[in-house]
């Protein structure tokens, strides 16, 4: 499996998300991990770090597969030449 890091961002109350980014090499993909909650329903930071950890296995067995991947280059629009333009009109 390829090595990967994770980022996990800050706890949303509403949706009992935090948002995660994994990273491999020039892969980055972002996505919404269930929270772990307590007992007394509070944020369980500890026991959701482990579940992130959990779910990179799983991002990172995909990554190894081919299905998650870095997204493909925007082409870049040509650059237009000042006497192109003028020739134009």
């Amino acid at each position: 499996m390829p090595e990967l890091t994770t980022k996990i961002g800050a706890y949303d109350k509403g949706k009992r998300t935090v948002a995660v980014t994994f990273i491999s090499g020039e892969i980055e993909h972002k996505r919404d991990v269930n929270a772990v909650h307590k007992d007394d329903d509070s944020y369980d930071k500890a026991g959701t770090k482990a579940r992130v950890a959990e779910v990179a296995l799983g991002v990172a067995h995909k990554i190894g597969l081919g299905l998650i991947t870095a997204p493909a280059p925007e082409p870049k629009a040509p650059i237009e030449d000042a006497a192109d333009s003028a020739t134009a009109e």
